[in-house]
C-alpha cells in the first residue's frame, strides 16, 4: 500500500491540466483543510478532492467493487475510507468551504467534467 501514491496520480494530475488549460489559479494539498483537498481556490473557498473509484468506494461504479480475495480486510478499510470523506465534507462546509469529488471514472468524458468543473467554480 505504501507504494500507491496520495499526491499528483494520474487523475489529479489530468483535472489539474484541464483546469489549467481553462485559466483556473489554485493551490495544492492544503494541509491545514480538511481531508487535505487536492485542489483548492482559496478565494473562492472552493475545494476539490480527486477520488480514485476503488479506494474511496464510488457506488455503482465498475472499478469501485470490492475485491473477492480478502474482503474481511477491504471492507473495513473502504469504509474507513468512506466514512472519512464524509467527515471531511462535513467539516469544510461548517467551515464556510464548498466542496466538489471528482471520480476518476468521470475522466472517461472529459466534456462532461468539464462543464461539472465551470459549473462549480463559477462565482
Amino acid at each position: 500500500m505504501c507504494a500507491v501514491p496520495t499526491k499528483d496520480t494520474t487523475p489529479e494530475r489530468a483535472v489539474r491540466s484541464l483546469l489549467t488549460r481553462k485559466g483556473y489559479r489554485y493551490r495544492l494539498h492544503r494541509r491545514d483543510l480538511p481531508g487535505t483537498p487536492d485542489i483548492v481556490f482559496p478565494g473562492r473557498r472552493k475545494v476539490i478532492f480527486v477520488n480514485g473509484c476503488f479506494w474511496h468506494g464510488h457506488a455503482g461504479c465498475s472499478k469501485g467493487r470490492i475485491p473477492k480475495s480478502r474482503p474481511e480486510y477491504w471492507i473495513p478499510k473502504i469504509a474507513r475510507n468512506i466514512e472519512n470523506d464524509k467527515r471531511n465534507l462535513t467539516e469544510l462546509t461548517i467551515q464556510g468551504w464548498r466542496a466538489l469529488t471528482v471520480w476518476q471514472c468521470e475522466l472517461r468524458q472529459p466534456l462532461r467534467l468539464e462543464k461539472k468543473l465551470s459549473k462549480f467554480l463559477k462565482p
